[in-house]
């Protein structure tokens, strides 16, 4: 396994080398590539350490507002998620709505979140939950139907507390599917937050970027694109850590 990992690593490492390299030689020495639309790495390199301060207070407010709609997506769509899950009666109500509201693209609430809700962040926020929601829902509805009928049937033949059943089976059951769902809802997350950022912000790493491509400054605009490819990389990493603890259980079972 550490030996991918570092296999991993270096074929990452290789495929970077030859894309800067690449970007050096069209720029730079055979300036194939207008200048003005493709800034030199050295260009950008110095202009990301210059703009890095103001870069990192962009993320402090992007990470407010997607974390805080991330958060409340998770608290509200596993628990509705389980109990849905749980009842194949409300399944059946709930399903036909689940894949109405489930593919409407969250953007078109942007007038009426702006419209009823007291802030231009609260505004943002629930457009950001609106599409992170509906993942974790239907991959936590999934999660549960698929927990094997044997393993509930001998959960209720130990007359385990309601309580007990959701948390020491459903839950770990569903485990996986859960956390396939929140991957997406993140991934969803940093999608819509360009949009949620254009509602009213003055800060923020998708409006650093739009903000700087409408003064046509692509020097800055190349710099927010690789920040943001840090932050999604790190966040990425971070995600991964905790879904290996939440499932070191599966690793002891193999």
């Amino acid at each position: 396994m550490r030996r991918e990992r570092r296999q991993a690593a270096v074929d990452v490492a290789s495929i970077l080398a030859a894309f800067v390299a690449a970007w050096y030689l069209a720029t730079s020495v055979f300036k194939v590539l207008d200048p003005v639309l493709f800034p030199s790495p050295a260009e950008v390199a110095k202009l990301f350490f210059t703009e890095l301060p103001e870069m990192t207070k962009g993320l402090v407010s992007s990470l407010y507002l997607m974390g805080s709609a991330y958060l409340l997506a998770l608290a509200t769509a596993i628990p509705a998620g389980v109990a849905v899950g749980a009842s194949p009666r409300l399944r059946n109500a709930v399903e036909p709505f689940s894949k109405v509201l489930g593919a409407i693209p969250p953007i078109v609430y942007i007038p009426y979140a702006i419209a009823l809700l007291p802030s231009f962040s609260a505004a943002s926020i629930f457009v950001i939950w609106s599409g992170a929601f509906w993942p974790v829902f239907v991959n936590t509805v999934s999660g549960v139907v698929t927990i094997p009928g044997n393993l509930l049937d001998s959960a209720k033949m130990l007359h385990l507390k309601r309580s007990t059943l959701y948390w020491k089976v459903i839950l770990p059951g569903a485990m996986p599917s859960i956390l396939t769902g929140a991957s997406l809802g993140l991934i969803f997350s940093f999608l819509l937050l360009t949009a949620a950022e254009l509602i009213g912000a003055t800060e923020g790493l998708g409006w650093y970027v739009k903000n700087y491509s409408d003064f046509a400054d692509y020097g800055r605009v190349v710099v927010g694109i690789i920040y943001i490819g840090v932050v999604i990389t790190a966040l990425s990493a971070l995600f991964k850590l905790v879904e290996r603890r939440l499932l070191r259980y599966r690793e002891v079972n193999e």
